[in-house]
């Protein structure tokens, strides 16, 4: 499968926004978009242009797209999944977003950035139900209980993670015991529960076209 392999700080730097997309770094003084708040290329810091309406719902998909580390036709599929679904699209999309494992384990504190979550589950150290699942998009239900493998608690990426696991706001949805490397998704995400920085309208009126 296709995937992106250059350097991710650019992607932060042309979104205009902090996606934290290399973990650590992203807290420390190296943090590229801190560093360089203006867009990539030679022309990053010319006269600032006025984006069309199609130019900025094209920015937001983009955003949320590097945000989950999703490919196009996969952000596609999610698109159109939560268009057949009952409630509002947007929030449905989110909601879906929110509710893959990697991002799960993200948010659960497992891991310090999107990627690294990514390749923690693609290598088996999550168990769900006590069941072995190493597919990231896999969408967790309410009552899952997801637990890091007994082998795997010793991995240092996943023990510098849990330290530094209050560094960013826990979602009400989960309910962790660092002690035990467990957490439950209590429920189902909320949009209130997601980053207030996203406009998913933006999203499905680019995809409505």
């Amino acid at each position: 499968m296709a995937r992106y392999t250059g350097p991710v700080c650019r992607l932060c730097r042309r979104e205009h926004a902090k996606l934290f997309l290399k973990g650590d770094r992203c807290f420390s003084d190296k943090c590229g978009y801190d560093r360089r708040q203006y867009p990539p290329g030679q022309h990053g810091q010319g006269r600032k242009k006025r984006p069309s309406d199609y130019g900025q719902q094209l920015r937001e998909k983009q955003k949320v797209k590097r945000m989950y580390g999703l490919l196009e036709k996969q952000f596609r599929g999610y698109y159109y999944k939560a268009s057949r679904m009952k409630g509002v699209t947007g929030e449905n999309l989110l909601q879906l977003l929110e509710r893959r494992l990697d991002n799960v384990a993200l948010r659960m504190g497992f891991s310090a950035s999107h990627a690294e979550a990514r390749q923690l589950v693609r290598h088996g150290h999550f168990l769900v139900n006590g069941k072995r699942v190493d597919i990231p998009s896999y969408l967790v239900r309410e009552g899952d209980v997801v637990t890091v493998r007994e082998k795997s608690r010793k991995i240092q990426k996943i023990v510098d993670s849990l330290a530094n696991v209050d560094r960013v706001p826990r979602p009400a949805w989960i309910d962790l015991d660092k002690e035990k490397f467990t957490a439950k998704v209590t429920a189902l995400p909320t949009r209130s529960d997601i980053s207030s920085d996203i406009d998913e309208q933006l999203i499905v009126e680019l995809y409505s076209k």
